[in-house]
């Protein structure tokens, strides 16, 4: 059939021709979208520039997933908070479950929306699925806590949950790149929701909030993602090494492999989300909180400490320590994680996120990583007084030097290549003191 003799193209050729999304490009008001929004099921939104300098490191991102972007709009939906406090995961994890289904049909909506104004919008999931070809790196088209705080919806807290001025942290977010330009623009509060209360810090089972503001992203990771990502690259491999079903046993309990069973079959389970649990910001929120302070701890903190549960830490970690010390009473199950570097690259960019402050306690040297191969790329790395710095500076004198083919040391990282081999066959080369090496090695045990 010849393309003009089509029924849809005869249709088109003989009807009101109709404007494509995209091709007028009247700037929309502001107010008639935040009230469409609102309509859609939002409980707030924002509306940000992508040009912000505060998005400067989103920008390359959110281009590459919408090149059109002109406007970022921040979507909040709130969650039910006694929900997320009961010591229930079942109950919290339907919580979550609802709130990004939400978040995600409201940004459906509001698309639809958009384009009977001959608009055009991309949301991205509002948590999962997520780009896992990038796994262990950064697998999510777009932040969507950068965008909110751009867009006047709250400010990271000490918990690094993003706290709106009247929902706290019990929130869930979405965003949306639009190709259009709005009448008006929001701009981040100018004050922090967070109250300073330390009441994650206390709760969190794993020790991965700090009281001094530091966070550890694989204790969090590793306990409240098991059933996720490098949790179940771990199970996987627990299964696979596993003689028979006894020795599978013996290192994977039935109720953890039930568990699995429900993450992959019905959705989201966290571990633990106490963090946002216990969080007492925002306006709608804190009045328990100011009225007695004992009694919403009583109330609301110590069933979440008190619970008898597995927390999954790797060995050897800053997390089996705290549990130990501060829940005793809970059963500390020792894991892998499953973050493997791909990259010489992704193991310098992932050294800030799995270093173990505990674990470096008197260490002081500079170590200098310079990597040859497919990505050639060269660090040096500092640990002093229990942190790190990661540098592409090579300055002044390192105490110990790395000098290795990318894929000889990746393939050390995973387990796939034995350190000696790379040495003796110079793919791998040192010059300092071995013992350097096995200090900085303590500092990583992910």
């Amino acid at each position: 059939m010849n393309l003009e003799d089509h029924p849809t193209v005869r249709e088109y050729r003989s009807g009101e021709r109709v404007a494509p999304p995209g091709s007028i490009r009247e700037t929309l008001d502001s107010q008639w979208f935040k009230q469409a929004a609102m309509e859609a099921g939002a409980d707030d939104v924002g509306l940000a520039s992508p040009d912000q300098p505060a998005l400067a490191g989103e920008l390359i991102n959110i281009k590459r997933t919408f090149p059109e972007t002109i406007t970022l709009a921040s979507i909040v939906c709130r969650l039910n908070p006694e929900n997320i406090r009961c010591v229930s995961r079942s109950v919290s994890d339907l919580e979550f479950l609802q709130g990004f289904e939400r978040v995600n049909e409201a940004c459906r909506k509001i698309a639809v929306g958009l384009r009977e104004r001959g608009a055009r919008a991309v949301n991205p999931a509002s948590g999962f699925p997520m780009d896992l070809e990038n796994w262990p790196g950064r697998m999510w088209p777009v932040s969507h806590k950068p965008v909110a705080i751009a867009a006047g919806m709250g400010q990271l807290g000490l918990s690094r949950l993003l706290l709106h001025p009247r929902y706290g942290a019990f929130v869930a977010l979405g965003t949306m790149l639009i190709d259009r330009e709005f009448s008006d623009y929001d701009t981040p509060i100018e004050y922090n929701p967070c109250v300073d209360c330390k009441l994650c810090a206390a709760v969190c089972p794993v020790g991965a909030i700090g009281a001094d503001g530091h966070f550890n992203f694989a204790n969090c990771m590793t306990h409240n993602y098991r059933d996720r990502m490098g949790g179940f690259s771990d199970w996987v491999e627990n299964m696979v090494d596993a003689r028979n079903r006894f020795a599978y046993r013996r290192k994977v309990t039935d109720p953890e492999t039930v568990s699995m069973w429900q993450s992959l079959s019905y959705g989201i389970c966290n571990k633990s989300s106490y963090c946002m649990a216990v969080c007492p910001a925002g306006s709608e929120y804190i009045g328990p909180y100011l009225e007695d302070r004992k009694a919403y701890t009583r109330s609301v903190v110590q069933p979440l400490q008190e619970k008898n549960e597995n927390i999954y830490v790797v060995p050897g970690g800053d997390a089996e320590k705290h549990v130990a010390k501060r829940f005793p009473h809970k059963n500390i199950r020792r894991v892998g994680n499953g973050l493997r570097p791909k990259s010489a690259r992704s193991f310098l960019d992932a050294l800030p996120l799995v270093f173990q402050p505990g674990r470096s306690e008197g260490l002081n040297a500079t170590y200098y990583f310079q990597f040859t191969g497919a990505d050639p790329v060269s660090a040096a790395v500092t640990i002093q007084g229990k942190s790190l710095t990661v540098t592409r500076e090579l300055t002044g004198k390192a105490d110990l030097t790395v000098k290795a083919d990318g894929a000889a040391w990746v393939g050390f990282l995973r387990g796939e290549k034995k350190l000696l081999w790379a040495l003796i066959t110079g793919k791998i080369r040192l010059k300092g003191s071995p013992r350097l090496m096995k200090a900085f090695a303590r500092c990583f045990p992910s």
